[in-house]
């Protein structure tokens, strides 16, 4: 069985994870799984804290000469911060003023009320998106798995506030994708995107946006339709509605099939010299709650950051009275370093599932179980090239 847990508050000595379930024999590149946590920092309208950290994974458990031993993998990322503020967060003597003021979409309020918490602080130091750091790297592990049998994953930033880039019909250049500030592929639409950020900027505001992530080469069949909790599309919403931020998850044409005519709203069937084909991918690569071989697409919906310069009315807790909401150090506009977020989200997501229909407890093995199942599947309808 496939799991993952993570741990660490946002300004704690560190954030660590631990992935329970990866086979033995998985060979893992370090220095990409540290330029995913590269990538995560960056993006135009990042705040201060990006200035301070440069996040690198450490390895503490399950892995021996760079290769996955099959026990569980336990894997760090330190704070740098946590000496700034040492006497704030120490885990045996941390303390101080308490933070009162609740922030409208955040989870300050609620959660304080959950664990009886009196400073806010306590919930907001969880709750941070510095947390889906360590995301990036379980997910940056789990996507080195998924390459190993052809599947890769990526994303770009389709709306920034008000500017919408133009719809990609074929997946951008990840080059491309990584030039841009702002990882739009439309030099145009990134540019407007890029003063809409500036000008929130100037008067204290915060911007959302969409990003789409996508993966191409995952074998037809991953995901079942037996049960409601094994079905792809549901088990990729969960995990990406996982992230802070998100309000919204899409497959393929989304929402947009709700005012669409049935005949125009599926993926017709055709043969082209001997070869099935797909007229179109409006279903997003998953039908029936499992992958049909064509390309996973994802479109994810991040709203605001809560956190204003300009702060929005609150009350203090403790006083009873209107208050300004508390203003943390924050960024602006989160969208781009979300979409590297969603690539290891939707990874993690990926694992479990292909697990269970290869798994195996080494990687030989889940490759001999991949292979002997490709070979199967080829030969069921012998009249038909499936690929």
């Amino acid at each position: 069985m496939f799991r993952y847990l993570t741990a660490g508050e946002s300004h704690g000595p560190a954030l660590v994870g631990i992935l329970d379930g990866i086979p033995a024999g998985l060979r893992l590149d370090v220095d990409r799984i540290n330029a995913a946590l590269a990538r995560r920092q960056g993006g135009y309208g990042r705040g201060g804290r990006m200035k301070i950290e440069k996040d690198a994974i450490e390895f503490l458990a399950g892995l021996r000469g760079g290769t996955t031993l099959g026990s569980p993998l336990c894997v760090m990322v330190r704070n740098r911060d946590f000496e700034n503020v040492r006497a704030l967060m120490d885990p045996l003597t941390g303390a101080g003023k308490p933070i009162t003021n609740p922030r409208p979409g955040h989870a300050d309020f609620a959660g304080a009320l959950k664990f009886r918490h009196r400073d806010l602080r306590n919930v907001l130091e969880r709750a941070s998106a510095r947390e889906t750091a360590l995301r990036v790297a379980l997910g940056a592990i789990c996507a080195q798995l998924l390459e190993r049998f052809g599947a890769r994953i990526a994303s770009y930033v389709t709306r920034i506030g008000p500017v919408e880039a133009p719809v990609c019909e074929e997946f951008p250049a990840p080059e491309v994708v990584d030039a841009s500030d702002v990882r739009c592929p439309d030099e145009a639409a990134g540019a407007r995107m890029i003063a809409e950020i500036d000008a929130a900027k100037a008067s204290g505001d915060t911007l959302g946006g969409q990003f789409e992530v996508r993966v191409t080469g995952m074998p037809v069949g991953i995901g079942s339709n037996r049960q409601p909790a094994e079905r792809l599309d549901g088990v990729i919403a969960g995990s990406v509605m996982g992230m802070q931020t998100v309000r919204a998850v899409e497959i393929g044409a989304g929402a947009a099939v709700a005012a669409t005519p049935g005949s125009q709203a599926h993926d017709t069937f055709a043969i082209d010299q001997g070869q099935l084909v797909r007229g179109s991918n409006r279903a997003g690569g998953i039908e029936g709650g499992m992958s049909n071989g064509q390309d996973i697409i994802v479109r994810v919906s991040v709203k605001p950051i809560p956190t204003l310069m300009k702060a929005l009315p609150s009350v203090n807790l403790h006083e009873g009275q209107t208050a300004p909401a508390a203003i943390v150090r924050s960024d602006v506009c989160v969208v781009p370093a979300g979409s590297i977020v969603g690539e290891a989200m939707v990874a993690l997501a990926l694992v479990a599932p292909f697990l269970d229909k290869y798994g195996g407890d080494s990687m030989e093995e889940v490759l001999d179980n991949f292979r002997r199942s490709q070979e199967a599947a080829a030969g069921i309808f012998p009249n038909v090239a499936l690929s």
